[in-house]
C-alpha cells in the first residue's frame, strides 16, 4: 500500500514537470516605444504651467464667457499686449480670460485702468481668494 503511494506520488510530480516544462508562461521583455513629440508636448505644458502662477499675484479678468469668443478675445489681447501674461481659466460652466501677473495691488490698478478703455467689463481679481 505504502508502495502504491509512492508510485502515485513519483507520477503525479513527474507528471507536473513534463507539464510545467512544456507551458509557457508570460515574458518578462517589455519594449516601451515613445513618440519624440510626446516629450516636446511635456515641456511646453511645464513651461505653461509654470507661467500660470496664481498664489499671491493679482490678475484682471477681460472676459467671460464662451470658448470661442474667449479664444478670440486671448489673441486680440496677445497681439495688442506683447508683453503682458494672458490665459483662459475654464470654470464651470464659463471660460475667463485672465491677464497679467502683478505683485502689487497698486501695479494691478494701474494697468486695469488702461485695459477698461478697450474692455469696460474688465476687473481685478486675486485668484487664490
Amino acid at each position: 500500500m505504502k508502495f502504491l503511494k509512492e508510485i502515485k506520488f513519483t507520477f503525479v510530480t513527474l507528471t507536473l514537470v513534463f507539464i510545467t516544462q512544456k507551458s509557457y508562461s508570460q515574458e518578462a521583455k517589455v519594449s516601451v516605444s515613445q513618440d519624440p513629440k510626446f516629450e516636446q508636448l511635456l515641456n511646453e505644458k511645464r513651461k505653461i504651467n509654470s507661467s500660470i502662477t496664481i498664489n499671491d499675484r493679482y490678475k484682471i479678468q477681460i472676459f467671460n464667457g464662451d470658448t470661442e469668443n474667449s479664444k478670440k478675445t486671448l489673441l486680440d489681447f496677445k497681439r495688442e499686449n506683447k508683453n503682458i501674461d494672458a490665459t483662459i481659466v475654464f470654470s464651470t460652466p464659463l471660460y475667463k480670460v485672465w491677464v497679467g501677473n502683478f505683485k502689487t495691488r497698486i501695479e494691478a490698478e494701474k494697468n486695469l485702468n488702461d485695459l477698461k478703455k478697450k474692455y469696460p467689463n474688465a476687473f481685478l481679481i486675486k485668484p487664490n481668494k
